[in-house]
């Protein structure tokens, strides 16, 4: 982890924690969420998720091996950040199977990560120290949430691709299931209207004159 970050980031946290607290924060800092709408290859994106997640358990490692007035606030949020970018991988690469698109290289990065870090967030329970009980449940959230990708992640993508899209599929047909019969219709419409052969584009992440590569989240 890059030690002016962490450095940065504990002396923001602890002048400004109230503020912080008092503003709905956002569990990536604005370069990192620059890094990610550059990163539109999903591989790319799984692999800087995971090191932006490693660069949160640093940081918690750091501030627990340190006793200081208020760290046990900023432990709780970057626990709660960490947890939040757990989340995001399994979002990312859910919707890249979706797309069924090869993400093998990217989820051998996450795995590798997840083992790592959800052995790290054991060892930090086994040792808790004194101000323990004002993060410990979102400590045992992070790891929970770390297990339970980590086990996702194992799972051959092929099955894990056709288990996404039947479940996406269900989805579709509850929320068509509580619609109405006029607002069916207008969904039908709308579909129809932004299908390919109405000469339409879908919706673009990219930016203008971008052209995508054949992996490439549009």
């Amino acid at each position: 982890m890059n030690m002016k970050f962490a450095a940065l980031i504990i002396a923001c946290a602890l002048a400004a924690a109230p503020l912080c607290r008092a503003q709905e924060r956002d569990f990536l800092t604005e370069d990192e969420i620059d890094q990610i709408r550059l990163a539109q290859e999903p591989n790319l994106r799984l692999e800087l998720y995971v090191q932006f997640a490693k660069n949160r358990i640093e940081l918690v490692k750091q501030l627990m091996a340190t006793p200081k007035a208020g760290r046990s606030l900023l432990i709780h949020d970057t626990l709660e950040d960490y947890t939040k970018i757990i989340d995001a991988i399994d979002t990312v690469a859910d919707d890249a199977l979706k797309r069924k698109l090869d993400i093998s290289k990217g989820m051998a990065t996450v795995m590798a990560g997840e083992k790592e870090m959800g052995a790290t967030l054991d060892k930090l329970q086994q040792n808790p120290p004194q101000d323990y009980a004002r993060y410990e449940f979102v400590m045992q959230q992070a790891a929970e949430a770390t297990h339970d990708s980590a086990e996702t992640s194992a799972e051959d993508l092929s099955q894990r691709t056709a288990d996404v899209i039947a479940a996406d599929e269900r989805e579709k047909k509850e929320r068509e299931s509580l619609m109405t019969t006029k607002e069916q219709n207008e969904r039908k419409a709308a579909d129809a209207k932004t299908a390919p052969n109405h000469g339409r584009k879908a919706p673009s992440l990219l930016k203008p004159g971008e052209k995508p590569g054949p992996n490439q989240v549009q």
